[in-house]
């Protein structure tokens, strides 16, 4: 199904004028795909959606929460967690505190990831983790750390890639199996976060565009994977520039493998990858 482009503009300005969202920052291609799907999965018109947002807060809420793209893993495309397990979070081993903000953290897993790295260098007890996402259902999910896993053998693959191979002169981690870390029932396909974990990050439900850092403190990682394709270019450059601001030095960006900085603030970090170091 087609939309036209004033249809989409009707959503965002009613979706502004009733709420607190603001799409207007959105990839047009990406929104679109996203407003095929809800008119699919709701079986109703455009037209119809929009009338109904108005007049329903509930059914606005569901609609936003349709929009928002939500895919995370534990230890997804481990190159990245491999080199911050050797190249980044070992300099930050002389902080008293380590501050960290995961934005767009979907259901939590990538901040699990992170926890995990953290307690095997001991840095676990010196971290203030803070994770954001818009969509309050999927911060519940977060906060529980409880995920359903059609394929558990590939979710160990990832994390024996990330946790189990380390050079022989690597002294800083042991080849620790996932069951300190992870329960798994294979009959019902699920993973469970051990409570050594969890309650250690502050699940808070916040818009990144409005691009406003509400901790009143800046951070020694900002994580913002596989969010930032979501959006128009431009809007993403500011993203770029708020990250650069609210970084500590030698302060890290991780963003997803596909995604990347381009123009005048990429002169402003040193790329590794997909980590951006500030400079």
């Amino acid at each position: 199904m087609t939309i036209k482009r004033e249809e989409i503009k009707k959503f965002i300005e009613t979706v502004k004028e009733v709420s607190s969202y603001d799409f207007s920052e959105y990839s047009e291609k990406s929104f679109s795909r996203r407003i095929d799907k809800i008119i699919e999965d709701y079986n109703m018109p455009l037209e119809r959606i929009i009338d109904k947002m108005k007049k329903n807060p509930e059914f606005l809420e569901d609609v936003i929460k349709d929009i928002t793209v939500n895919t995370t893993e534990i230890f997804r495309d481990t190159k990245t967690w491999q080199i911050l397990k050797r190249d980044i979070l070992p300099k930050y081993t002389d902080k008293d505190i380590i501050d960290i903000w995961h934005v767009g953290c979907s259901t939590g897993q990538e901040v699990y990831s992170v926890l995990i790295l953290l307690n095997e260098m001991g840095l676990f007890d010196k971290a203030r983790v803070v994770a954001t996402d818009l969509n309050e259902d999927v911060l519940e999910v977060a906060r529980k750390g409880v995920y359903r896993f059609r394929e558990i053998d590939e979710f160990i693959e990832s994390y024996d890639s990330v946790m189990m191979n380390n050079p022989e002169n690597d002294k800083t981690f042991k080849n620790t199996p996932y069951q300190k870390y992870i329960n798994i029932n294979r009959r019902r396909n699920t993973i469970k976060i051990k409570s050594l974990l969890l309650n250690k990050a502050e699940f808070l439900k916040h818009d990144i565009v409005q691009e406003k850092n509400i901790f009143n403190r800046k951070f020694d990682l900002i994580f913002c994977r596989n969010v930032l394709i979501y959006f128009k270019h431009e809007f993403q450059n500011r993203l770029f520039e708020f990250f650069h601001e609210n970084l500590n030095e030698r302060g890290a960006l991780i963003i997803g493998r596909h995604e990347g900085i381009l123009g005048d603030i990429s002169g402003k970090f040193k790329k590794i990858e997909s980590i951006y170091l500030k400079i």
